[in-house]
């Protein structure tokens, strides 16, 4: 009898810690870039997210190379986040470079959220502010007073505006990469892809008082090498006072109906662990940065959010969602 309860107790104390490694990912990112090199060589100048460790990330042995003459990593100063910066000369016609990093992300579990009534901080209150595509009045203004009707205090709020999104938008998959997030566009279609349906959270969210973000990020791979240079990813965050940023993601609600062709009825669960939790499968690489202007200075105009690598060749930006004319590429080896 004993040795039987010395092996169910090893046996549960295994299974207890191969479910929290579940929730673990661990991997190598590797951002290639090959800039196109036009008929007569132009200076070029790029510009990509530094990423940086935080409560459910940690980010190691960053390394970057290539043929650049300058360089540097500088911080934007809205949202706080870190940006690598690289300068050819027109004399360099092959322009490349690689960054590269370890990366280990963790599960943002749903938990019990506990609206205390406390103020919001005042280095909190720039994200209860409009922001670049991002309003909080006209079409917005209506629509949220109408969500909060009776509702009361953040927490309550923030669920309405969550519910609202995920019962009043769908994705569109013909909107190109992670779409522009152009808040009134998406209210009038009502569709979008990530970028637009969190950016349609943060405005709404906003405008009844409780403070949110967009978080631009990368999906990971699941496979041992994996090409994911199109799985960038955009989803939101509400702040709670007590509790701190709070992660929701109505976009990838709305995408799994869209993929396996469910109704709203199928999906309370999904619902329930979007509000509040994110899968280990996504890193961050900025928050809150909208209508960016860069350093050293871009030509072209405001750069909508730093997610993807920015270039400008004889300065003029380079397309972002179109990654084989751009011509970069993102890694994943997992480990």
């Amino acid at each position: 009898m004993k040795l039987k309860i010395i092996l169910l107790s090893f046996c549960l104390s295994f299974l207890v810690a191969e479910s929290s490694l579940a929730d673990e990912k661990q991997g190598i990112i590797t951002i290639k870039v090959d800039l196109k090199a036009p008929e007569t060589p132009q200076p070029a100048k790029i510009w990509l997210p530094y990423p940086v460790s935080g409560e459910y990330q940690l980010i190691e042995n960053m390394a970057i190379k290539g043929n650049f003459i300058n360089s540097g990593v500088y911080k934007e100063p809205k949202s706080g986040a870190l940006y690598f910066f690289a300068e050819w000369p027109k004399e360099i016609q092959e322009k490349n470079m690689e960054l590269g990093f370890k990366v280990s992300t963790q599960e943002r579990q749903t938990i019990k959220l506990i609206d205390t009534g406390a103020p919001v901080p005042i280095e909190i209150q720039k994200y209860l502010q409009p922001d670049w595509w991002v309003p909080t009045d006209g079409q917005v203004a209506e629509i949220a007073q109408a969500i909060q009707k009776d509702k009361t205090g953040i927490l309550e709020k923030s669920r309405a505006v969550y519910d609202w999104v995920v019962e009043n938008t769908s994705r569109d998959p013909n909107v190109k990469g992670c779409g522009l997030g152009v808040v009134e566009v998406t209210l009038s279609k009502r569709s979008g892809k990530c970028a637009d349906i969190s950016s349609v959270y943060v405005a709404l969210a906003r405008n009844v008082g409780v403070p949110a973000r967009e978080v631009f990020g990368l999906r990971l791979g699941k496979k041992a090498e994996q090409d994911i240079t199109g799985w960038y990813h955009c989803w939101a965050e509400f702040y709670l006072p007590d509790t701190g940023w709070v992660a929701v993601d109505p976009a990838d609600v709305r995408k799994k109906m869209l993929v396996d062709k469910l109704e709203l009825a199928d999906i309370k669960e999904l619902r329930e662990y979007f509000f509040g939790g994110v899968d280990a499968y996504r890193m961050t690489l900025e928050s809150g940065g909208r209508g960016i202007t860069l350093q050293p200075a871009q030509e072209s105009k405001p750069v909508n959010y730093l997610m993807y690598p920015y270039a400008e060749v004889d300065g003029k930006a380079l397309d972002y969602f179109d990654p084989e004319s751009f011509r970069y590429s993102v890694q994943f080896k997992k480990l």
